[in-house]
């Protein structure tokens, strides 16, 4: 039995959200810069270059990325030998995410209720916490600050088995250019196929915390995510929406098993800031 104190999983969780909202992973700069290179629109180059240059002086100065500070996501495996000591699980992440959005001086961006009492709860919780339990005596833990410009123009479809490939690739492609400007591109695209209605919507936000030089295992969804990624960028969308060469950065996609009689799509769209960390105490 592995012991961890709800403190040191408090501490853990804010250093990650306060580098996470200052800091653009090495992963993202060097997508940006390919893109840089790949994009043939002298606009678009632009703003690539202005993009970069925000994450360099955001990392300098300890300051948010974006103003959209995000909702916070943490995704946790507790290996079935850890136990938590001097407090609540769920409480210790709620604190370290307060923590991290009050002492960092970050927009504080969650209503307490959706509809009839949009009060703003002040610093920055709840969070988002989705945990599994694993084999082992550790903890993993995967935090996001998801922006909703481009959560917003996420979708999910409930295609049935006839709809095939050429369904899923139609839905995405449709769902990216409906988007349009409005995510901020250049964007992730993350792709959730399989599972049930709820399970596709969590593989698609899953992965937009992969790093952008991981492609899908399975060579046939690795395929996959590479034609969708081609086609995406042939809209001419572009960096801004200004058009150009480059609306998307990366498309993952992650499956699971299904109902004989379902295909669930989800896309859920990140933005350029792709802000994500990743610790295992």
């Amino acid at each position: 039995m592995k012991e961890i104190a709800a403190s040191a999983l408090t501490q853990t969780i804010k250093d990650m959200f306060l580098e996470l909202s200052y800091v653009g992973g090495k992963d993202l700069m060097c997508a940006l810069d390919n893109a840089r290179t790949q994009e043939e629109s002298p606009l678009g180059q632009l703003v690539i270059d202005q993009l970069m240059t925000n994450y360099q002086i955001a990392a300098k100065e300890r300051v948010a990325i974006c103003q959209d500070t995000g909702m916070s996501v943490v995704f946790a495996e507790v290996g079935q030998e850890v136990h938590i000591t001097e407090g609540s699980f769920e409480e210790a992440i709620q604190q370290g995410v307060r923590e991290a959005y009050t002492e960092g001086y970050l927009r504080k961006s969650i209503v307490r209720d959706p509809l009839f009492d949009r009060v703003n709860t002040g610093d920055n919780t709840p969070c988002v916490i989705h945990t599994r339990i694993v084999p082992g005596d550790t903890l993993k833990l995967t935090a996001l600050a998801k922006g909703f410009g481009s959560e917003n123009m996420s979708a999910l479809k409930m295609l049935v088995p006839a709809d095939g490939i050429e369904g899923v690739k139609r839905f995405v492609l449709q769902t990216v250019e409906a988007a349009g400007p409005n995510p901020c591109p250049p964007i992730i695209v993350g792709i959730g196929i399989g599972g049930t209605f709820e399970q596709c919507a969590l593989l698609a936000k899953a992965c937009t915390a992969l790093p952008l030089d991981q492609k899908n295992p399975d060579e046939r969804y690795g395929a996959l995510e590479d034609e969708l990624l081609e086609r995406i960028n042939a809209l001419g969308i572009g960096p801004a929406g200004m058009g150009g060469r480059i609306t998307a950065l990366r498309v993952h996609i992650r499956q699971a098993a299904t109902h004989i009689a379902g295909l669930p799509v989800a896309v859920n769209i990140c933005c350029h800031a792709a802000r994500h960390a990743t610790r295992t105490l």
